[in-house]
């Protein structure tokens, strides 16, 4: 039976259960935390983790996959505690965040250094830990594919050649990112059914989206609740069309919520500014209404069951 690595252990795809694809225990940056340490509170950070996971959890959720790594002050001794204390399995990544620049050590060394380290992550553990990352994560937003935005697709492609855990990405469809990113891998050598191009929900475009799709991978509709970006009306509009052509074992849908992000602080504001975002918007309002729009139980099984094993495979 296929494993996984959570931040627990190693655990059977056929035990994921419900899952959520694309949701962040806590983001934040970290020079800022290391900085300015005052700035941050870790109970409140634990208190806020625990409310969404075990919403969640309370809604049938058995797993969330948190895509934070470098960049986003992916910390898995965090992600362990907030795992045990709720019952959740949570799955951690390796990768890099980042829109445009890196750090000078991975400046300054070269692609293989930058695999390296993630497959460390992947094989012996994360941050001098034994907790493995089970996928790898990489970031292409507007700014495109700059020299060390690059660099990281390639690294990620590299670990995932040679581990054969499966690849996340962040993309920006209104530059159309994700095909740039999946041409990079395919000149990696990777195979794209093992590949989910995040954040495609974030247009309803569905020339574009189904130019990705057509490519073979599997694509996330998993910015719900951010209605800033495009409304959950039209979100859904982009689900139904795409599920109507056949889709459904090909998407993922999920909130990407952060906890908490020093986008929103003091917290309040991220209520103000976001009111639906939540960890268990989905189940509370989405899927409801993608139901009532024609979408089958069946179909919802697939996005929130049994995707992420083919992912995984």
């Amino acid at each position: 039976m296929k494993l996984i690595q959570s931040v627990t252990g190693p655990i059977e795809v056929n035990q994921l259960g419900k899952t959520l694809i694309h949701e962040h225990l806590r983001t934040r940056a970290e020079e800022v935390a290391v900085q300015f340490p005052h700035l941050y509170d870790a109970q409140e950070e634990y208190r806020l983790a625990m409310n969404q996971v075990v919403g969640a959890r309370e809604h049938g959720v058995k797993t969330i996959f948190d895509p934070s790594v470098m960049g986003l002050d992916r910390d898995v001794r965090f992600m362990k505690r907030v795992s045990e204390d709720s019952g959740v399995q949570i799955i951690a990544a390796s990768g890099i965040f980042t829109f445009h620049y890196l750090p000078t050590r991975f400046m300054s060394n070269d692609i293989d250094f930058m695999a390296d380290q993630f497959v460390r992550d992947i094989e012996v553990g994360v941050q001098n830990s034994e907790i493995k990352a089970g996928f790898l994560k990489c970031a292409t937003e507007v700014q495109g594919v700059t020299p060390d935005v690059e660099k990281v697709l390639r690294g990620v492609a590299r670990a995932h050649l040679r581990t054969g855990v499966p690849i996340m990405t962040h993309s920006a469809p209104s530059k159309e990112t994700g095909l740039l990113q999946i041409e990079i891998f395919e000149q990696e050598g990777v195979d794209l059914s093992k590949v989910l191009i995040g954040h495609c929900g974030d247009t309803d475009n569905l020339d574009y989206i189904e130019r990705v799709l057509d490519k073979g991978v599997f694509i996330g509709m998993d910015r719900y609740g951010i209605s800033t970006v495009l409304s959950t009306e039209k979100r859904n509009e982009t689900v139904c069309a795409l599920v109507k052509k056949g889709y459904a074992n090909r998407m993922f849908l999920s909130q990407d919520y952060c906890c908490t992000t020093d986008r929103y602080k003091p917290e309040h504001l991220k209520k103000e500014k976001l009111p639906d975002w939540s960890m268990t918007f989905l189940f509370d309002a989405v899927i409801p209404a993608l139901i009532e729009q024609g979408v089958s139980e069946n179909d919802i099984h697939l996005m929130m069951h049994e995707n992420v094993k083919q992912w995984l495979r």
